[in-house]
C-alpha cells in the first residue's frame, strides 16, 4: 500500500514537472513569436514612414517667377503639386511655363502633366507636352524629355519624340524649337504620317510656322508612299502643309503597284483639292512591260490612274 502511494506521488511530480516545462516551452516560443511579430509590425511602419517622409517639402499651388538682373521677368512657373527631394530633382505635378520678352509680352505657354527642376535651373519636361506660341499656334509633342533653356529661347529633347500636327503624326529621334522665329528642326530619322494614308520619310527635317505658314524641308533623300505609288527623290522636298502641295526635288523615280515606273525631276505632289496629282515641267520618261515613252513634261492623276505625256513625245511599243 505503502509502495502504491510512493509510485502514485512520483507519477503526480513526473506530470507536474512535464506540464512546468511545456507551459515554459510554450511561453518562450509565444515570446519568440511576438518579437518577431513586432519586427514585422515595426518594418511596415517604418516602410510607411518612408514614404510619407520621401519628399524634403510639398508645396500645392506652386507659383515662382524669375527676373532678370533689370528686373525683367522672364517666366513663371506654376505647378498643382511641388516635391523636392534630397539627393534628387525637383518634381513638379501638371506644371505651365510662360516665357517673357524684354518687353514684357508673353512668348509661349508650355504645359506637361510632369516635370523635372534641377539646381542649374533646366526643366525637363516628360510625357505629353502642348507649346503654345505667342502666334497662336500651338504643337502638342509627345516624349521622354523635353528642355526648356529660357536664357536662348530654345526648347530641346534630346530622346525620341512624336510631334502632333492637325492632320499628321511626325516622328522623329531628336528636337530642337527656336521659340522666337517659331521654327522647327527635327534631326535624325524622320517619319510623317498623314490622314490620308500618306507615308514620308526623310532625315534632318526642318519646320517653319512663322508669319502663319506651315513649311517642312529636307535636303536629303525622301520617300513618299500612297496608295499604289511611292516616289523616291534623290535631293529632298519642299512641303506648304496650307495649301497641300509638295515639291521633290532632284532625280525623281515614281513606282505604280502595276509595274511601270516614272523617272523624272522637280515633281510636284498636288492633294490640294482631295485628289492626288503627279506634275513635272521636266523631261519625263515612262516604262511598262511593253512601253517606253519619253516626253518633255508629265501629269499623272493617281486617282484615276491616267497619265499625260505631253511635248515632243518618243515612243516604243514591243
Amino acid at each position: 500500500m505503502a509502495l502504491f502511494k510512493s509510485k502514485k506521488i512520483q507519477s503526480l511530480i513526473i506530470a507536474i514537472i512535464v506540464l512546468v516545462v511545456g507551459i515554459w516551452l510554450f511561453q518562450n516560443n509565444y515570446l519568440k513569436l511576438s518579437v518577431f511579430q513586432k519586427k514585422i509590425d515595426q518594418s511596415a511602419s517604418t516602410n510607411l514612414m518612408d514614404k510619407e517622409t520621401a519628399y524634403l517639402e510639398k508645396i500645392d499651388n506652386f507659383v515662382i517667377k524669375e527676373y532678370s538682373e533689370k528686373q525683367v521677368l522672364l517666366h513663371t512657373i506654376k505647378a498643382d503639386t511641388y516635391y523636392s527631394y534630397k539627393n534628387s530633382p525637383i518634381q513638379l505635378l501638371n506644371v505651365e511655363v510662360k516665357t517673357f520678352n524684354e518687353s514684357g509680352q508673353e512668348g509661349i505657354v508650355l504645359t506637361s502633366n510632369r516635370a523635372e527642376m534641377l539646381k542649374s535651373g533646366e526643366m525637363f519636361f516628360n510625357g505629353e507636352v502642348n507649346i503654345k506660341t505667342k502666334s497662336g499656334i500651338s504643337h502638342e509633342l509627345d516624349t521622354e524629355s523635353l528642355i526648356v533653356l529660357t536664357n536662348t529661347g530654345k526648347i530641346k529633347s534630346n530622346k525620341k519624340i512624336t510631334y502632333l500636327g492637325e492632320n499628321s503624326k511626325i516622328n522623329a529621334q531628336e528636337m530642337e524649337m527656336d521659340i522666337d522665329s517659331n521654327t522647327m528642326f527635327l534631326k535624325g530619322g524622320v517619319q510623317i504620317l498623314q490622314a490620308s494614308d500618306v507615308k514620308i520619310d526623310t532625315t534632318n527635317l526642318f519646320i517653319s510656322h512663322s508669319n502663319g505658314q506651315k513649311k517642312y524641308n529636307s535636303k536629303s533623300k525622301t520617300s513618299y508612299q500612297s496608295t499604289g505609288n511611292r516616289v523616291n527623290s534623290e535631293k529632298g522636298f519642299d512641303m506648304d502643309a496650307n495649301q497641300n502641295l509638295m515639291n521633290l526635288l532632284g532625280q525623281v523615280e515614281i513606282l505604280n503597284a502595276s509595274g511601270s515606273k516614272i523617272n523624272t525631276s522637280n515633281l510636284i505632289i498636288d492633294r490640294s483639292n482631295g485628289d492626288e496629282f503627279f506634275k513635272s515641267n521636266e523631261p519625263s520618261h515612262f516604262q511598262s512591260s511593253n512601253i517606253d515613252i519619253k516626253s518633255k513634261q508629265m501629269h499623272y492623276d493617281a486617282t484615276t490612274k491616267k497619265l499625260e505625256l505631253t511635248g515632243k513625245v518618243f515612243a516604243i511599243y514591243e
